[in-house]
C-alpha cells in the first residue's frame, strides 16, 4: 500500500484510541466524538482533509491554481500542525513560491510550477516509474508527473525528447521500457509515443496528451482522442497537461502488492 509516515502516525493513534475503548480506558461516547471531530479542519476558505493519509494512503495535495498565496499558506501550516513531514502544491504560480519561501521552508521547481515542503522520502515502490516524453516542449508536464510520484516513494526515471519522428532515440532505451512497473507516455501533436511504448512494454502504461502542437491539434485535444483511440492493451488516459494526475497513479500502482 502506498503509506507515507503520516498516514502510520495516524493509524497508530487510532489503533491506540480503539485500543483504549476495547480495555475499558475510554468511553465508547468519548471515542466516537473524537473521531467525528477529526476527519477535516474547516479554516472558513477550506476544509483541509487530514484523514486522506489513513483513507488513501497518501496525504492531501493542494492545487495552487485559483489559491491565493495566503491561502496556501494557511492550508500547508493546517498540515504542517497534524505532523504532516512532506507537502505537495501543483500549480504554484512564481509570484505565489515567493510569497511562501518568506513564510515556509518551501522548495519550487519554476518549470512544473511545483512547490514542496519537506525532504523527498527514500524510494519504496516495487519498482521503477518511467516518464518519457515525446519532445522537449512535454517537459513542464513531465517534471510535475516525475515529482508527484517521488514525492510518494517512487523511483523515477526520465526519458525525455524520445517521440516517435525519431523512433531510434525511443529504441535506444529498451532496457528501462522493458523493465518498468509503470510508465507514463506524455505528447502532444498526434500523441502516437503512448501506443508506441504500450506496444513494446509488459505494464501499466499512463498517457498523457499535452497541449504542445500546431493550429489543429485544439490545444491538446487531438493528442487526447488518439491516445483514447490506441490500439496497444494496457494504455490508460488522463486528461490534458495533467501530469499530476499521471505521476499519482504511477505512484499507487508502483505500491501494489499481491
Amino acid at each position: 500500500m502506498l503509506l507515507r509516515e503520516v498516514s502510520k502516525l495516524e493509524q497508530k493513534e487510532l489503533k491506540a484510541l480503539l485500543d483504549a475503548v476495547a480495555a475499558g480506558e475510554v468511553r465508547a461516547e468519548d471515542a466516537f466524538h473524537k473521531l467525528k471531530m477529526e476527519p477535516f479542519e474547516d479554516l472558513g476558505y477550506a476544509k483541509v482533509d487530514h484523514h486522506r493519509a489513513i483513507r488513501q494512503g497518501a496525504a492531501e495535495v493542494i492545487y495552487g491554481a485559483g489559491k491565493t498565496p495566503s491561502q496556501i499558506e494557511g492550508i500547508a501550516r493546517a498540515m504542517m500542525e497534524r505532523g504532516q513531514k512532506r507537502i505537495l502544491i501543483t500549480r504554484l504560480s512564481g509570484e505565489g513560491a515567493e510569497y511562501l519561501k518568506e513564510r515556509l521552508p518551501l522548495r519550487y521547481e519554476e518549470l512544473p510550477r511545483i512547490g514542496i515542503i519537506g525532504e523527498m522520502p527514500e524510494p519504496d515502490g516495487i519498482g521503477t516509474v518511467v516518464v518519457a516524453t515525446g519532445g522537449t516542449s512535454d517537459i513542464a508536464v513531465a517534471e510535475e508527473a516525475a515529482l508527484t510520484a517521488e514525492i510518494h516513494g517512487s523511483r523515477v526515471v526520465r526519458l525525455y525528447d524520445v517521440g516517435v519522428a525519431g523512433l531510434h532515440r525511443l529504441l535506444a532505451h529498451r532496457e528501462e521500457i522493458m523493465t518498468a512497473e509503470v510508465i507514463v507516455a506524455i505528447a502532444g501533436m498526434e500523441g502516437a509515443l503512448a501506443s508506441v511504448i504500450g506496444g513494446m512494454a509488459d505494464c501499466p502504461v499512463i498517457a498523457v496528451p499535452t497541449s504542445v502542437g500546431y493550429g489543429a491539434s485544439f490545444g491538446g485535444v487531438s493528442a487526447l482522442l488518439s491516445m483514447l483511440n490506441s490500439c496497444a492493451s494496457g494504455v490508460s488516459v488522463v486528461n490534458i497537461d495533467n501530469g499530476f494526475g499521471a505521476g499519482y497513479l504511477a505512484g499507487m500502482i508502483n505500491h501494489r502488492r499481491i
